[in-house]
């Protein structure tokens, strides 16, 4: 457990696959790519190239990203999809479900007095359908989007242009995500950080040990205090 005097003011909460459950995507991209391990290529591509549009000084929509690598993974497998298509697979990412574990942690955080907000590459609307659809909107003060910044996380103005939305500073934040990138971007930025151990998912070795490592967000807000 944090000792009380080091403990965040405001909790940054990735969404997709931290605080929702990707399983449906994944199971529609593996279907288009007619490859069970289709959908992480497809989710490591996006990352990848949406790094690729920061880096250049470019930004889109994360679904648009999104439809595009789809688009290219489907030409290598010789797989006609046009835009549209692509987009119409990507369109269950607003209807996911959260994790069975989110919902009991976020309601003892916020009772434990925690200030919760999303920090997110998903595009405005996109994470407030996703929140809407999921029943969280109301547990969370702001949901904060990339989109704002244009530039995607883990690039390292997105985390402190995170706590200045929430007038804190960066040390009194602490990112929450399920990604070993994401944890590594918030850390070297100066928030403190919780990775949460979804199936599949590691810390990135040469970003050191976030300051929470739990094994799902029950074991997150006892390490809180909530």
């Amino acid at each position: 457990m944090l000792e009380q005097q080091s403990r965040p003011k405001v909790l940054l909460f990735d969404v997709n696959e931290t605080l929702l459950d990707l399983a449906p995507i994944k199971q529609r991209v593996d279907d288009i790519l007619l490859d069970q391990s289709g959908a992480t290529l497809w989710f490591s591509a996006m990352l990848h190239h949406s790094l690729v549009m920061t880096v250049s000084g470019k930004h889109a929509d994360l679904t648009e990203v999104g439809a595009a690598v789809l688009q290219m993974l489907a030409r290598n497998r010789g797989i006609s999809l046009t835009a549209t298509e692509a987009k119409q697979v990507l369109s269950v990412m607003r209807t996911l479900p959260a994790h069975p574990d989110v919902t009991p942690a976020l309601e003892r955080l916020k009772r434990a007095g925690y200030r919760l907000a999303t920090l997110t590459n998903s595009s405005t609307a996109g994470v407030r359908a996703q929140l809407e659809y999921a029943g969280l909107t109301d547990l969370f003060e702001q949901q904060l989007s990339v989109e704002t910044t244009r530039l995607f996380k883990p690039h390292q103005g997105v985390y402190i242009w995170g706590a200045k939305a929430m007038s804190v500073a960066p040390g009194d934040c602490m990112l929450v995500a399920a990604h070993g990138w994401d944890v590594a971007g918030a850390k070297w930025a100066g928030l403190q950080t919780a990775f949460i151990a979804r199936s599949g998912q590691q810390m990135f070795p040469l970003a050191g040990s976030p300051d929470i490592d739990a094994a799902d967000f029950s074991a997150l807000a006892d390490a809180l205090g909530a």
